[in-house]
């Protein structure tokens, strides 16, 4: 008797390699340590007429504070080095990151006002290349500003670029300050298209749901 042939099922398909998934978590969790602990340190000298809330800060006192955030750099530094190889040896910051040009961000904020501006699972529009290369750049920036604010005397000459101390901690909280945003924005983007969230996780999406 013949027997029948199962039927097919759909192959996933890889949207995020394992390595991006790894670090894009990692480097979530370390700013978000660094984040909440320099608040509390900014709160030990605020550079403005104001501080934030003390259950928004993390690491008690500012010694812990500083704990806190020395280890989350440290790991930051690291996670990052290690995706930032991983963009250039892989193509993956040419093929998929590398900014398109101000005529297609343009074109394609206009496609998002209107809500025409299609998503696919694993490729990057401009608008998100524009974004997650400017964000790289800022991460960049204030890791340089916080080691001026660190060590200003053995980093004088970074420092000296940003002003002076004062001027590195200006610096340093206009990057934090971007980089929240940056993730505000990410979070509702995620929230207003729920599909994104899983392949970050499992790295994978069936066949036939990578488009809009």
């Amino acid at each position: 008797m013949a027997t029948s042939a199962a039927a097919p099922t759909a192959r996933p398909d890889v949207v995020h390699p394992w390595v991006v998934r790894v670090t894009h978590w990692i480097n979530a969790l370390a700013i978000l340590i660094m984040v909440l602990s320099g608040w509390r340190i900014y709160n030990a000298s605020p550079l403005f007429d104001f501080k934030f809330p003390a259950a928004w800060t993390l690491g008690g006192w500012l010694a812990g504070a500083v704990q806190w955030h020395f280890a989350a750099m440290w790991l930051l530094v690291i996670n990052g080095l290690v995706y930032l190889l991983y963009c250039l040896f892989s193509g993956h910051l040419r093929r998929d990151l590398w900014p398109r040009g101000p005529a297609a961000i343009l074109r394609d904020v206009g496609a998002a006002l209107r809500g025409k501006l299609a998503h696919a699972l694993g490729g990057y529009n401009a608008v998100q290349r524009a974004a997650y290369c400017g964000v790289i750049a800022v991460i960049l920036m204030v890791v340089a500003s916080g080691l001026a604010i660190w060590k200003p005397v053995q980093f004088q000459g970074l420092a000296g670029l940003m002003g002076g101390y004062e001027g590195a901690r200006v610096v340093h909280f206009v990057c934090m300050t971007l980089i929240v945003a940056f993730g505000a924005i990410h979070v509702v983007m995620v929230a207003l298209v729920p599909k994104t969230f899983l392949p970050m996780i499992t790295g994978r999406m069936p066949k036939g749901s990578t488009h809009d």
